[in-house]
């Protein structure tokens, strides 16, 4: 069988994150691509992290290049190339940038890696996958966004802030596109199997929410150059264990909806069952009048930036 095979295009700060987690949590080897200005960084990334491993005695092994041919046979492919934000920019702004970007590396993973598992990170993600998708003509089943992981994942994380009871223990929901109209689903949110709504008041459920949707603006403010790389790294690769070990994790990811959550032909967030082929199922949760309005804004939103692509 030999190891799983784990490529990432983009070796900045999340590419980083991502092979260090990856190699801590042996999900396979690790191959770090950028673009030929900065090959030497990710090799020494790569070479950094393969001289931690007798520390904690991970094996995989950890490379880093600016040649495609070398992500040839990639099991997953991470994608978080392209420009991060800066402070007062909105995700939309980097659309042309990154757009570019995405189909140059579209037509390399389709000729490298043409039965990998896609997660896109690359802002603005629900046009990027979009293009992702289009140009390279993959299965639907296996092109998919990271946004929801993350975004419920920093709804979590507030909420267990606002209690002190354990992260572990809390469940929530974010839906829509990855953008300030996200739509968290505090109705369904439980700590310990009991409703956030009992545990918690009315309008520090509100001020949470309101965080919830600006959470990624408030980290790019405080680090000044850049944007968030720790949580998003994560959040990409529970997407890529729940595939690698066909775990069926319900986890809320850009997917292509067609028909579901009356959207079609659009990519957005929604709660996606991920198993060993790709995504096996969009689950479908009946919605309040409010909350289909809700998710009818931030779908428009992302109409419109997909329209901009041209795709």
């Amino acid at each position: 069988m030999g190891r799983k095979k784990i490529a990432l295009i983009g070796g900045g700060q999340i590419g980083g994150i991502l092979a260090l987690i990856a190699t801590q949590k042996e999900l396979g080897d690790v191959v770090i691509l950028d673009i030929p200005d900065f090959e030497n960084p990710v090799k020494g990334k790569a070479l950094d992290i393969m001289e931690l491993r007798p520390h904690d005695g991970y094996d995989a092994e950890i490379t880093g290049t600016s040649d495609y041919a070398d992500i040839a046979g990639a099991d997953v492919v991470i994608i978080t190339a392209g420009v991060p934000r800066k402070p007062g920019m909105s995700r939309d702004d980097l659309l042309e940038i990154n757009l570019n970007i995405i189909k140059n590396v579209a037509e390399n993973v389709k000729k490298f890696a043409p039965e990998a598992f896609v997660i896109v990170v690359s802002n603005p993600l629900d046009a990027i996958v979009y293009a992702f998708y289009k140009t390279s003509g993959f299965p639907k089943n296996r092109v998919i966004g990271m946004a929801g992981a993350l975004d419920s994942g920093r709804f979590r994380a507030f909420l267990a802030m606002e209690t002190g009871y354990s992260v572990q223990d809390v469940q929530c929901l974010v839906l829509g596109g990855h953008g300030d109209e996200m739509v968290p689903l505090t109705r369904l949110a439980t700590i310990g199997g009991i409703p956030a709504t009992e545990l918690i008041s009315a309008d520090r459920l509100k001020a949470i929410e309101d965080r919830t949707r600006m959470a990624g603006g408030e980290i790019v403010k405080l680090l000044g150059n850049g944007s968030a790389f720790f949580s998003p790294a994560q959040s990409a690769l529970e997407m890529a264990e729940s595939y690698l070990k066909d775990k069926k994790r319900i986890i809320p990811s850009a997917a292509l909806c067609e028909g579901e959550y009356g959207i079609d032909g659009l990519f957005i967030g929604v709660p996606a069952v991920i198993g060993a082929n790709g995504i096996e199922k969009i689950l479908e949760v009946k919605l309040s009048d409010e909350e289909k309005a809700a998710l009818k804004v931030t779908v428009e939103h992302v109409a419109g930036v997909v329209e901009e692509t041209g795709l």
